[in-house]
């Protein structure tokens, strides 16, 4: 009994596809020999596996570069090698320099008419276009001006209430350092004058003054005795 045929669709399971691709690439590799030796075919046969690995076959005694040469001038079409990709690339390149040298103009142009250079060439509907751009702009201009001066000024706010919220504590401060220093000297006087701690303030500045005795105020000599002595021979 022959194998049933199978269904030509991408294997999902990583092992079977990769015993797939074995079996097959070694069959396809011995009917392309059998059909290059039979019929005296030139072939040139290149396989890149799913992992990126290189099998190709080339008909002998030819080299893989002369069919390739061959099919281009066949086919009409061209190969670039790694030559053509250098001029390739420069090509592109330069048209990519050409390209930024046009915008680089293009926009120094704009820049002289927004400030009011060059501007003969100018029609009446590119003024009016202009006026409106620069009218925009300078809108946005003041916006954003009107925008840092608010800052600025609520800065400069808050800045004056922390100063105000400083002056306030540190009269405070100086208050109580007021009413601390004299209730020390009151405590000093006291310590001094216990007998005379019942008194107010007033009247104990006034007591705490020092008071002469009446037998030393009459003990004082007399000035004028010093003046007009007394002559001794008088009654």
């Amino acid at each position: 009994m022959g194998r049933g045929k199978i269904e030509i669709k991408r294997i999902e399971n990583t092992t079977t596809r990769q015993v797939t691709f074995s079996k097959r690439r070694t069959g396809l590799l011995k009917k392309t020999n059998e059909l290059s030796v039979l019929c005296d075919a030139e072939i040139g046969l290149i396989i890149f596996s799913s992992t990126g690995k290189l099998f190709q076959y080339c008909s002998q005694p030819y080299r893989m570069d002369q069919i390739i040469e061959k099919y281009k001038r066949c086919a009409g079409k061209r190969i670039m090698g790694e030559h053509d990709h250098q001029i390739h690339h420069r090509e592109e390149m330069f048209h990519d320099m050409a390209m930024l040298r046009q915008e680089s103009i293009r926009l120094e142009y704009g820049i002289q008419r927004y400030l009011g250079a060059d501007m003969k060439c100018l029609k009446y509907d590119d003024l009016t276009k202009l006026e409106e751009e620069l009218e925009i702009s300078l809108a946005k201009i003041r916006n954003r001006q009107n925008e840092l001066v608010q800052q600025q000024m609520e800065n400069l706010r808050r800045k004056e209430r922390i100063l105000e919220e400083e002056n306030i504590n540190l009269s405070n401060w100086d208050h109580r350092a007021m009413m601390e220093e004299n209730k020390g000297v009151e405590e000093h006087l006291m310590d001094q004058f216990p007998y005379f701690e019942d008194q107010p303030g007033s009247s104990f500045l006034q007591l705490a003054a020092p008071v002469l005795s009446p037998y030393l105020q009459l003990g004082q000599p007399n000035v004028q005795d010093y003046f007009n002595p007394r002559d001794p021979d008088q009654p």
